[in-house]
Formats: C-alpha cells, structure tokens, sequence
C-alpha cells in the first residue's frame, strides 16, 4: 500500500478534478481529499499521489500551471 503525499491544494473541487485527469494521463494515480462533504462548496481540495510519484506529479502539475496561465 502507497504512502500518500500532498502534492497540490487546488481552490476548488473543478481545478482539484482538472488536475487529477491532466496526473492520470500521464499514468500516475491521485487521490482528492477535501474537508467539505458538498463538491459543490469544497475548497482547499488536496491532490495526493503515492510518495515515489511525488516528484514526477509536482513537474507535470508546474508544467500545467505555467501553460494554463500564458
């Protein structure tokens, strides 16, 4: 069983979703974790990925990050 790491903390629980999928196909498993049962009103939403993964997901999400805001 992985050790799971919090890797990104997304405003809401759209971008958490956003990039889960964008981590998932690149083959890397996420889990979201988010203190609010209501999707709708979840904020702080954290992106976990297994402990060995972290560095790769961190790269890929500062990847994403810089080409979504250009």
């Amino acid at each position: 069983m992985p050790v799971w790491k919090v890797i990104y903390v997304a405003s809401n629980w759209r971008e958490a979703e956003e990039m889960k999928d964008r981590l998932a196909r690149e083959g890397l498993m996420v889990m979201l974790r988010s203190g609010s049962r209501d999707k709708q009103s979840a904020r702080n939403v954290e992106l976990l990925v297994p402990r060995l993964e972290a560095r790769e997901a961190h790269s890929i999400i500062m990847q994403y990050i810089g080409t979504a805001r250009v």
